[in-house]
């Protein structure tokens, strides 16, 4: 038996989409990502989409876009995939980390405060795992003028009080990369409400192209981030059945964690009143030091994959030197005790079953 972590939902429409592209003999960007583009910024709520090569390149655009550079500082959760942080240092602006909850694994307003200088250009709120930000963390960017760029990475159908993640911050970066909700095998997406930051954005990501007086003209310096309609079509497709699978991800999240809450030692993942947590990934707390790894173990003998929720970027070497504000001790109790448990359409109850009854044995036992 082997239970995977996770599994894209692919049928006939991925198939046929990327057929009829490579019939058409045109490949690279073209009117199928603009078709991608303007249906994903529709569904979120959003007035502009910018598709990118991954949320990686997203992010870094968001940042060239507005002008963030030497100098600057960016404020970011210390518990997160490391490339949060590192684009802010490939651009020249220095990192600056924080805090997270230990309830909701995201950062908290009141922590990014405490962090604020005279030199902070922007931060970059992670909806980890597609657990929404609290609503205090945007207005905290209003009242201060500084930029949110949200790495929404996982939260494609992720809802805040009736709005869907994408439409919040000033600028928004979504990842499509197999384990997400939708795929488009890799890939990402800005939204924006802003004309002239989609503009900016649609301009770098063409190595710096814009029609000025009706010719084309590069009027600062670009790269190539642009999608390939291949890949747009993919998510196209992908798009068509969104609210299918988030639907289908949180009835089976709503099936461990029933069954979790009766297991003393771990504690399910948070879900906040009007809110959607669109669970890309199902990720619960084991309450006791070293407990996690054993029952990982314990799970891989028998062929279930896990992983753990997400890294420490302070206790990573590449970011020794970096800017840090507080303890930074719920980013480390995270990293080592959150575990991942396998999520995706093609997972059973039985199965379920059976892997919160392997967690409550290794419990048991320690």
């Amino acid at each position: 038996m082997r239970v995977y972590l996770a599994r894209p939902l692919i049928d006939e429409r991925e198939f046929e989409a990327v057929r009829k592209v490579l019939e058409s003999r045109f490949l690279t960007e073209g009117e199928v990502t603009r078709e991608f583009e303007r249906r994903f910024a529709k569904y979120c709520d959003a007035k502009h989409g910018i598709a990118t090569t991954s949320c990686s390149t997203a992010l870094e655009l968001c940042l060239r876009t507005l002008g963030i550079g030497r100098g600057d500082e960016v404020i970011v959760p210390d518990f997160t995939y490391p490339v949060t942080a590192s684009v802010v240092a490939l651009v020249g602006a220095e990192p600056v980390l924080v805090d997270v909850d230990l309830n909701s694994y995201n950062v908290k307003a009141e922590v990014i405060e405490e962090a604020l200088s005279d030199r902070t250009k922007a931060i970059i709120p992670v909806s980890l795992f597609g657990n929404p930000l609290e609503k205090d963390v945007y207005k905290l960017g209003r009242d201060y003028g500084i930029y949110v760029i949200e790495d929404a990475a996982c939260s494609a159908g992720s809802i805040l009080e009736g709005r869907k993640v994408g439409s919040w911050a000033d600028m928004t970066c979504f990842s499509f990369h197999p384990r997400k909700v939708i795929t488009t095998g890799e890939g990402g997406m800005i939204t924006t409400n802003e004309d002239e930051l989609a503009e900016r954005a649609r301009s770098l990501k063409r190595f710096g192209m814009r029609n000025v007086n009706g010719s084309v003209r590069f009027v600062e310096f670009g790269t190539n981030y642009k999608m390939s309609d291949i890949l747009s079509a993919i998510g196209l497709a992908q798009l068509e059945k969104i609210e299918d699978i988030i639907r289908i991800r949180i009835e089976k999240a709503r099936i461990y964690t029933e069954i979790l809450e009766g297991i003393d030692g771990i504690r399910p993942p948070e879900v906040r009143p009007r809110t959607r947590h669109n669970f890309q990934s199902y990720v619960c707390y084991v309450e006791k030091d070293g407990m996690r790894d054993k029952i990982r173990e314990e799970l891989a003998r028998i062929g279930v994959e896990t992983q753990i929720g997400t890294y420490c970027l302070h206790i990573e070497p590449a970011f020794r030197e970096v800017k840090k504000v507080g303890s930074l001790e719920n980013s480390e109790m995270l990293f080592r005790n959150t575990l991942t448990l396998p999520l995706h359409h093609e997972l059973t109850q039985d199965q379920q079953e059976m892997i919160c009854r392997v967690i409550r044995d290794v419990l048991r036992s320690g």
